[in-house]
């Protein structure tokens, strides 16, 4: 087998050397290769436009939610198409900063239910609070979501 280096090298001399076979070969492949390439970036285009149509919200609720779970997140599902699978990041900054204070940035959290969250329909669960750096409070830290990840049922 060729690496994968040598392919383009090797379709160059196949078309200087026999034109015609390599083309009505070359063209219909590449020209698959090129549709499939299309569709699956407007497929992921269209995937994050209903990604950027959630409204999240993120809390720090003691009083709302358990102690063990203080972060009570809300997500309302405003685009067209039924949310089947969210994953994100919760990180906390100081106000006015941009310094994330969560220690374990591999911590990820989900959207999990026993159904897909319909269109036009709301979601929230309390999550626990991850771990932050040492002498940082979460009742004077601002919560964002970051890297939002999801799929929507076609």
């Amino acid at each position: 087998m060729l690496p994968p280096a040598l392919i383009p090298l090797t379709w160059l001399g196949l078309l200087l050397r026999y034109p015609a076979r390599t083309l009505a070969i070359g063209v219909p492949i590449l020209t698959v290769l090129g549709s499939i390439a299309i569709w699956l970036i407007i497929d992921e285009r269209a995937n994050q436009q209903r990604l950027d149509r959630l409204e999240m919200d993120i809390s720090y609720a003691p009083n709302t939610c358990s102690p063990d779970t203080p972060i009570l997140v809300q997500i309302r599902n405003n685009s067209d198409r039924a949310l089947k699978d969210l994953k994100w990041r919760i990180a906390a900054y100081r106000p006015g900063e941009s310094i994330n204070l969560v220690q374990t940035l591999y911590a990820e959290f989900h959207y999990s239910s026993a159904s897909p969250l319909a269109p036009n329909t709301q979601w929230q669960s309390c999550q626990p609070l991850p771990t932050l750096r040492p002498g940082y409070r979460a009742s004077t830290l601002e919560f964002r979501i970051e890297r939002r990840q999801g799929q929507f049922i076609r």
